[in-house]
């Protein structure tokens, strides 16, 4: 019998019966593995009413006691990470070495967050006109939602759920349907370490759950990772029902390789970057723009490099890549390997060998060279293990391209060149930079966020802009009574 995993409300499992529920897959062998509640309006009510009724005592909570919350959550966490990699591949698919560097990031934005007495500090100016002071605090917003999505089941819920509680908000948590269990896990550590029962609640289920969330009147904000087509519909929502919004978008993200770079680090980086998670990352590289005459030469290095990649079972010794995380996700990315649109298939995944169970939901590492910036192929989000190169004959053919992408994730640019990378940085209209650093997400005190339709929303996730996101600004002016001009007397000499 396969186990249910069910919503986590008001400091507990919910006890109700669903009127409906999805199916979670194990990706490595294609079978069923569990069940997901899905939420309904009685539901979604009663998550968001939890949540308002904790978030006064929470709201006053000393800092103190915030931070020593958060504290012990990331030593909890810490100590049971093997539990969490082992839930995350199991119904997200990637190997453990990914889970494991995925829960490690998500480590680095709890730590962030156990810093709020610092965080939350504001400012002071005394004596702005006569007995006038001037003080701003930072408070919290009440209820809000996180709505995260099925790559990174675990990391992205701690992008923002630390942030928020350590804000003093209460929060209702949505995890992608198609791998809940990261989520509750993450929910019964807040628990364990002290965190009042309904401060955290998660919510599963489909669009309803989602719409019941951007509908609320009692939600002041939503945070969101996923699709751009989703992304903009939960800002366009959100916002019209008056609520804070950073809807974080997909990307088509872009890796320059300049004549003069070290041809073996950027092949590297081009396999790692483009294959790690099955290409189902938001910030893995789609595209690597080859600045000629390196193209045949980069094309080769990459191809000898995928050769050797092992696809397997997540949970098995030696596996780099594991499978896709549904048989319809596998089947539209295949759909792309099928219709190469003029494009040279310089390795087809699909002839990939693969160290797992044949029902399992697999396609192989796969390049495609020429690739023709007007092609599906070029323009979509494919987020599968899908690579294309692209030509250029210069470098300003190549940013040219990066810049007139309606994507502005994150790029990298590979050279020796250390005026070229300057210029890049100053010159490329995209979020998130590197320098021969394929995949540039900030660490956990900087901020993540891209630009142009990978971005609805002003605010970016976790790190500096993760507190301002959470908080309102407020600001006090006041004037006490000088006790020398009347009002109680204190025994201060008077003035004559």
């Amino acid at each position: 019998m396969s186990r249910l995993i069910t919503h986590w409300i008001d400091g507990r499992a919910w006890s109700g019966t669903a009127e409906r529920t999805g199916e979670v897959f194990d990706p490595a062998t294609g079978r069923v593995a569990g069940h997901v509640d899905f939420a309904g309006p009685a539901e979604v009510e009663a998550a968001v009413a939890a949540a308002r009724a904790a978030f006064p005592g929470w709201r006053d909570a000393s800092l103190a006691r915030r931070s020593s919350v958060l504290f012990g959550f990331r030593e909890l966490l810490n100590a049971r990470r093997a539990e969490l990699v082992e839930i995350v591949t199991a119904e997200h698919g990637k190997v453990l070495d990914d889970a494991a560097g995925e829960v490690q990031r998500a480590l680095e934005a709890v730590e962030f967050a156990c810093g709020v007495p610092t965080l939350l500090k504001g400012g002071y100016s005394e004596n702005v006109s006569g007995n006038v002071d001037v003080y701003s605090i930072r408070q919290p917003l009440g209820v809000v939602g996180v709505i995260s999505p099925f790559n990174f089941p675990a990391m992205v819920p701690l992008w923002f759920v630390p942030n928020a509680v350590a804000c003093g908000n209460a929060v209702v948590l949505k995890p992608s349907e198609k791998d809940p269990s990261a989520a509750v896990f993450i929910a019964e550590l807040f628990a364990e370490a002290g965190l009042p029962a309904g401060v955290l609640n998660v919510l599963h289920g489909d669009k309803a759950a989602v719409d019941g969330l951007l509908e609320h009147p009692d939600v002041r904000s939503i945070s969101f990772v996923g699709s751009t087509p989703i992304a903009r519909y939960v800002y366009e929502t959100g916002t019209r029902n008056g609520k804070r919004v950073q809807a974080l978008g997909g990307a088509k993200n872009h890796m320059v390789v300049l004549p003069d770079a070290d041809l073996d680090l950027a092949a590297d980086a081009a396999v790692s970057a483009g294959f790690g998670s099955a290409g189902e990352r938001c910030m893995a590289v789609s595209v690597v723009v080859a600045v000629d005459p390196v193209g045949d030469d980069l094309v080769a290095r990459i191809t000898d490099r995928i050769g050797g990649l092992k696809v397997g079972d997540g949970r098995r010794s030696g596996c780099e890549m594991g499978p896709l995380v549904t048989a319809a996700h596998r089947d539209r990315v295949v759909s792309y390997v099928e219709n190469p649109e003029g494009a040279t298939l310089a390795v087809d995944g699909r002839d990939h060998e693969v160290d797992g169970d044949a029902g399992g939901f697999w396609l192989g590492p796969t390049l495609f060279d020429h690739v023709r910036p007007d092609t599906a192929l070029y323009r979509d989000e494919i987020f599968g293990p899908v690579l294309c190169v692209v030509r250029a004959q210069s470098y300003s053919e190549a940013l040219d391209l990066v810049n007139a992408n309606p994507y502005g994730n994150g790029t990298a640019i590979f050279t020796k060149d250390g005026g070229a990378a300057r210029r890049f940085q100053n010159e490329v209209e995209v979020g998130m930079v590197g320098v021969n650093v394929p995949i540039p997400v900030p660490v956990g005190y900087y901020s993540f966020g891209g630009w142009k339709d990978s971005l609805f929303g002003d605010t970016h996730a976790y790190g500096p802009d993760g507190i301002h996101f959470f908080t309102r600004a407020k600001v006090v002016t006041s004037r006490w009574p000088d006790p020398s001009h009347g009002g109680v007397n204190l025994g201060f000499p008077r003035n004559t």
